[in-house]
């Protein structure tokens, strides 16, 4: 019995305050940016041997980058991940799987990067990928000054927060896109609307049919080095103000 209730504990206690307050926001529909620090910031809390934590995502082009740190320690490590081309974040991506280091001083999977590290003050590292049904979407990892920092218990407690964040990450995500995208079509309405708007002005002023007026936009257009659109709110500006 002992055994069960102690392994609840990180979710019965400060994981489950961590679980509502992301449920909140993700209500919310808060931006990308804002659920990162929200996730940097719990993550840091949580484990409370961390000295600090990031995130780091994978762009459109499959290429990490951190996206939120708790401070320059914390970024400035991920960096020299991604210019050395090793460390444990970049495995956790590669593999899609946790990795540990339980002192950077001892560690010879990723010589450079933990020499690096060492250096820089950091012993202990623990990094969770976050993984989505669309695969790996990143990882979020923490650092300590101390070796052997991290225990069992903060391991798992980090990989139940890791599968909570990424899909908070990821509804914040496609929740940015279908705005993008939203406003991308709200914008291809408008200028349709201002081709049209111009190609009914040149029929009635000109006397163009309908592909001829068309046509004497896209010259308009060109001339110009516009889009047609651009040349519609020209042509339409000075009987606009006249109204």
């Amino acid at each position: 019995m002992a055994t069960d209730e102690a392994a609840e504990l990180p979710l019965d206690g400060e994981l489950a305050g961590v679980a509502a307050r992301m449920s909140g926001l993700l209500l919310s529909r808060e931006t990308v940016d804002s659920v990162l620090e929200l996730i940097v910031s719990l993550a840091a809390t949580t484990i409370a041997s961390a000295a600090g934590a990031g995130v780091t995502l994978v762009d459109d082009e499959g290429r990490p980058a951190t996206t939120s740190a708790s401070g320059p320690q914390v970024r400035d490590a991920d960096t020299l991940q991604y210019q050395l081309g090793e460390g444990p974040c970049l495995s956790a991506l590669a593999e899609c799987a946790p990795m540990r280091i339980d002192d950077v001083t001892a560690e010879r999977r990723w010589p450079r990067w933990c020499a690096a590290a060492g250096d820089a003050g950091l012993r202990s590292v623990l990094t969770t990928p976050l993984v989505t049904e669309d695969g790996c979407l990143g990882a979020i990892k923490i650092y300590a000054t101390e070796s052997r920092a991290f225990s069992r218990s903060d391991e798992e407690t980090l990989a139940t927060f890791a599968g909570r964040a990424a899909v908070l990450v990821a509804n914040a995500r496609a929740y940015e896109r279908a705005s993008r995208f939203s406003e991308r079509f709200k914008n291809t309405l408008r200028d349709r609307d201002a081709v049209t708007m111009a190609k009914g002005f040149l029929m009635g002023r000109d006397g163009f049919d309908e592909d001829a007026a068309f046509d004497r936009l896209l010259a308009l257009a060109r001339a110009g080095a516009h889009s047609p659109a651009e040349a519609a709110a020209d042509l339409l500006a000075p009987a606009r103000r006249g109204e």
